[in-house]
């Protein structure tokens, strides 16, 4: 049985896209509110956030490994567990987060990394699970979030046939078979062929499910081409400033190339229409003005018949077609015409 989240992707006239706000509000609330306006005003179905805890996803070994940050032109600050301490976000500010879209009217969603999380997100009734790439072999944590019966969004970057496969199976063997793939490639940003969007229709034939796309490219041509490929997701990262300190901001869409992703893949989706070739009742307008008729070569007496050498093909399209000239050939004239008129079917005996 389809949920409304499912219904949405289906029914909808473009595809279903996902601000991925992640820790791009830096800790700050406020910030977070002012990326969810921005979302909503671009566009966007969803902001999506990302729920882990200092202790949650990373280890104590790793954090004693990258105590100082180097890359100042990230503009990233003191240690990672500094910054993870900083940027997650609090059970009663996910509770928070989650009134304030439904609100303004746009969903609410995260990424959860661990079972407490997937419980949290599930207790605010989020319209879907989105599972990070970096768990798609995260067997245990598959399965508690199949189990809910939440829709799955499973995002496939770094991640084999096999492992994709496996994952599926996981899901579908707890009963949860309303399944999402995100087709992606988890480097900020890719090289555009290391991108393979073709992966997009391969993953649908293959899985049988419909597919989406998880951007970390710099622009808005290749989640726009996704679209194309029939994305029924575009998750893109999003920022108020691509300058802003912090881990993604550099790699996210601003609020102008949101509000373009999110207004042109509707374009393209209508624009895509059907496989049968079909003349619209426009382009039969257009006949009359841009195709040709037959006209006559020169002179022409009443009585006259008709051969190739006195016809010509000139516009409009409004008279005989040039690909009906074999039925003109040996006829007569009932009338004179003159050079460079219209030859119509009443002129003929």
């Amino acid at each position: 049985m389809q949920t409304e989240f499912f219904k949405t992707i289906s029914d909808a006239s473009g595809p279903y896209v996902i601000a991925e706000i992640g820790a791009n509000h830096n800790g700050d609330m406020n910030v977070a509110k002012q990326l969810i306006d921005a979302a909503m005003e671009c566009g966007c179905d969803a902001a999506k956030f990302q729920s882990w805890t200092p202790s949650s996803l990373i280890s104590r070994e790793e954090y004693e490994e990258n105590t100082v940050y180097t890359d100042s032109e990230k503009k990233h600050f003191g240690s990672l567990e500094e910054m993870v301490t900083k940027y997650y976000l609090r059970e009663e500010q996910h509770a928070e987060l989650k009134e304030y879209c439904d609100n303004i009217g746009i969903d609410f969603c995260s990424s959860p990394f661990s079972k407490p999380e997937i419980d949290l997100l599930v207790k605010l009734d989020v319209p879907f699970l989105k599972i990070a790439s970096m768990d798609i072999n995260n067997i245990e944590l598959l399965k508690h979030a199949a189990r809910t019966g939440k829709p799955m969004v499973l995002s496939t970057g770094m991640s084999t046939l096999a492992e994709i496969e496996s994952a599926v199976n996981t899901v579908e063997s707890e009963g949860n078979m309303q399944i999402i793939l995100l087709h992606c490639i988890a480097i900020y940003p890719p090289e555009f062929e290391d991108i393979n969007l073709n992966n997009i229709s391969m993953l649908r034939q293959t899985f049988g499910y419909p597919v989406g796309f998880s951007d970390h490219t710099i622009g808005t041509s290749i989640p726009l081409a996704a679209t194309a490929l029939g994305s029924c997701i575009i998750e893109k990262h999003f920022t108020l400033d691509k300058n802003t300190s912090g881990w993604d901001h550099e790699i996210s869409a601003d609020p102008g190339e949101m509000k373009c992703i999110v207004e042109e893949s509707k374009n393209i989706v209508e624009s895509l229409g059907s496989f049968s070739r079909i003349v619209s009742e426009a382009e039969e307008e257009k006949k009359k003005k841009f195709r040709r008729s037959v006209v006559a070569r020169n002179d022409l007496e009443e009585g006259h018949i008709m051969t190739l050498e006195d016809m010509d093909y000139k516009r409009p399209g409004t008279g005989i077609p040039p690909d009906e000239v074999k039925f003109l050939l040996g006829k007569k004239l009932n009338k004179a015409i003159m050079n460079d008129k219209l030859i119509h079917w009443e002129d003929l005996v």
